[in-house]
């Protein structure tokens, strides 16, 4: 596997990457339209977050829109001074899914893609929840704009889904319907864990889909709660790291389905930690790692080698068991650690 994901990346054309990015764009933006009250800014702890502000009865309610940025109070006035119609708006993104896919871009099945609409519907994504994994190497194709192959992107029935606690709680919004509802509207059940009465991770009764809550660990791994999720999560060092200022993407499903993913750079720097600290038992994995770590670092170093190099130097400053875990996963991968250190 590893060598085939050495190859040279190829890139998708200029129109589909162009495509792609106003498919992103217009998710982004849907979910700043039809707003139900006032917008409002709420500041904590030095970082904006902006809510939809309206009244229930006698209740103020908040639906969290997102952080803080240079434009987001610019694109929420411009965007409901738009007239074009809601039904419109979803044929142009199906369009724009239709040429992603006439283009080679890869698409999910429709259990996974209904999944992830309704996951997404509910706001785990607009929650914080990021995904991880192999769905989330996946989604690297529109933001890099690479052409993948299928040896590199065999689709995993695993889908993992990390958010920080602190964020959870400081949202003060819930997703909608819970997510323990969808879970269940697809046969998802929870899966015993070791704390009777808590599960943070969800089973398929028919199939062998697997849907995981993680979170960062600060001390012991253990259980979490994200109360915006409603679901509890299994707290791994490493993970903060990795879902530090995540960034939008498009699934290419239906009229597009917005998510949002680790930034790619430190996707590739985490695999090499993750690739070094599985069991024994766990060899092909650690393979798929290296191999999806070394194939985003060949293609960073090209594009992004700024970036790639932050994130390096970034994990490396975090202390000697980081340095030990990147150093004995470089070991194994010459032309990945001679890229890193031309950079």
């Amino acid at each position: 596997m590893s060598q085939l994901l050495y190859m040279m990346p190829r890139s998708h054309s200029a129109l589909a990457h162009a495509a792609y990015h106003d498919l992103l764009r217009a998710l982004r933006d849907e979910g700043l339209r039809d707003l139900r009250g006032a917008p409002t800014l709420v500041e904590r702890n030095g970082r904006g977050y902006w809510y939809d502000s309206f009244r229930v009865g006698t209740q103020v309610r908040k639906r969290y829109l997102g952080e803080d940025g240079q434009d987001m109070a610019a694109r929420m006035q411009a965007l409901r001074d738009d007239r074009v119609p809601a039904e419109q708006r979803r044929r142009d993104r199906a369009r724009l899914v239709r040429l992603l896919r006439a283009e080679g871009f890869l698409g999910l099945d429709p259990t996974s893609g209904s999944l992830m609409a309704a996951l997404s519907g509910a706001g785990v994504f607009r929650l914080g929840g990021t995904v991880v994994g192999t769905h989330a190497f996946r989604l690297y194709e529109g933001e890099l704009n690479l052409a993948l192959s299928l040896e590199q992107t065999a689709q995993t029935d695993d889908l993992d889904i990390a958010s920080f606690e602190r964020l959870s709680l400081a949202l003060e919004d819930a997703a909608a319907p819970p997510v323990t509802q969808v879970l269940a509207d697809f046969d998802f059940a929870p899966a015993p864990s070791l704390q009777p009465g808590r599960a943070w991770r969800w089973r398929q009764t028919q199939g062998n889909a697997l849907v995981e809550f993680l979170t960062p660990a600060f001390g012991e791994e253990g259980l979490r709660d994200l109360p915006a999720l409603g679901v509890q999560a299994q707290a791994l060092h490493h993970l903060n790291y990795l879902i530090a200022d995540p960034i939008p993407a498009a699934i290419p499903y239906r009229s597009g389905v917005l998510v949002q993913v680790p930034r790619p750079e430190r996707f590739a720097i985490h695999k090499l930690i993750v690739a070094d600290r599985r069991r024994a038992d766990d060899r092909l994995k650690s393979a798929k790692d290296r191999a999806q770590a070394a194939f985003l670092i060949d293609a960073l170093a090209r594009d992004r080698p700024d970036d790639l190099a932050e994130a390096h130097e970034d994990a490396l400053s975090r202390g000697p068991r980081w340095r030990d875990r990147i150093a004995a996963s470089l070991s194994r991968m010459p032309q990945t650690a001679a890229l890193l250190a031309a950079l």
